[in-house]
C-alpha cells in the first residue's frame, strides 16, 4: 500500500511538472525573423533606463543571428506619468541611424507611420511584436488606426504586445491600457529589473564589464553615449533617480521583453548578456 502511494505521489509530481512545462512552452513567443516586425517602444520619461535599453538593443542587432531582423525603435512612447522627458535623440541616431521614430516630437505622424508599416507586414503574412519599454498609449493609438482601416483584422493573431512592468501599466491612460490588453495578444512577463524570476534581469547595482566584451568601435561609442546621457539626466530637475545607475551600474531592464520575443530567456543577467553578444 505504501509503495502504491509513493508511486502515485511520484506520478502526480511528474504530471504536474509536465503540465507546467507545457504551460511555459505555450507562453513562448513564436517570432518569425523572416516575416515579422519588432517594435521597441521607449517612453524615456522620466527614468534614464531606456537610454541603456537602446544601447542594449543596438548590441543585440549587431549579432549575426539578428542582422536581418525587421525592427523599428520608437522614442517618446510615454503615457500619463508626470515629470520631464529624457532626450534620447543623439543616441537614437547613433544606434539606429534612420530606423527609429520620434513620437515625442511627432506623435500623430509616428502613429500613422507605424500603423502603415504594420499593415504592410501583416499583408505579407507576418505578425507585429511590441516590446513595451514604457506604457501602452502609443500601442493603443496605432492599433486603433490600423483597425479603423481593417475592421475585420484578427488583431490577437497578428499583434503581440509584451509588458514587464506593473508601474508602466499604472501610468498608461486607463482606457488605452484596457484596449491594448483586450484587443491584442497581450503578454505580461516577470519584471526585468530582478534576477531569478524567469525573466532576464538587466539592472545591476555594480559596474558591469562590458568594455572587454565589445571589441567594436561603434558599439563602444553607443554605450559610452548612453552612459554619458544617463548620467547627465539621472535624477535631474525632478526626473526619477535611478540609484543603480548612480552607483555605476547599468539598467537596460526593458530589453527583457525583446529577449522574451526572440526566445533568449536563458540569459540570466547583464554579465551573461554581454558574454552572449560579445564581439571579438
Amino acid at each position: 500500500m505504501k509503495n502504491r502511494l509513493q508511486l502515485k505521489s511520484v506520478f502526480s509530481c511528474m504530471l504536474l511538472t509536465l503540465l507546467f512545462s507545457i504551460s511555459l512552452k505555450s507562453q513562448e513567443a513564436n517570432f518569425n525573423i523572416e516575416t515579422d516586425l519588432l517594435l521597441v517602444q521607449l517612453d524615456s520619461k522620466t527614468d534614464i533606463d531606456d537610454l541603456h535599453t537602446a544601447a542594449g538593443l543596438a548590441t543585440l542587432l549587431h549579432h549575426p543571428d539578428y542582422k536581418d531582423l525587421n525592427y523599428v525603435a520608437i522614442a517618446g512612447t510615454y503615457g500619463i506619468q508626470e515629470g520631464l522627458y529624457v532626450p534620447p535623440n543623439e543616441l537614437m541616431k547613433l544606434a539606429f541611424n534612420k530606423n527609429w521614430v520620434d513620437a515625442d516630437k511627432e506623435w500623430k505622424a509616428s502613429v500613422k507611420m507605424i500603423a502603415k508599416k504594420a499593415q504592410k507586414v501583416i499583408d505579407n503574412g507576418g505578425s507585429v511584436w511590441v516590446a513595451e519599454a514604457g506604457q501602452s498609449d502609443f500601442t493603443a493609438d496605432w492599433v486603433m488606426k490600423l483597425v479603423e482601416k481593417n475592421p475585420s483584422l484578427n488583431v490577437k493573431e497578428k499583434i503581440h504586445v509584451v509588458q514587464h512592468s506593473d508601474w508602466n501599466e499604472s501610468v498608461t491612460e486607463p482606457t488605452k491600457l484596457k484596449y491594448a490588453q483586450t484587443i491584442t495578444d497581450y503578454h505580461k512577463i516577470a519584471d526585468g529589473n530582478a534576477v531569478g524570476n524567469g525573466t532576464p534581469g538587466f539592472k545591476s547595482d555594480g559596474k558591469v564589464d562590458w568594455e572587454s566584451k565589445l571589441n567594436d568601435e561603434h558599439l563602444t561609442q553607443v554605450w559610452n553615449t548612453a552612459i554619458r546621457l544617463g548620467n547627465q539626466y539621472n535624477g535631474i530637475d525632478g526626473r526619477y533617480l535611478n540609484e543603480s545607475v548612480a552607483e555605476g551600474g547599468l539598467d537596460f531592464s526593458d530589453l527583457s521583453e525583446v529577449c522574451y520575443i526572440l526566445n533568449l530567456m536563458d540569459i540570466k543577467n547583464s554579465d551573461e548578456f554581454f558574454t552572449y553578444f560579445s564581439v571579438e
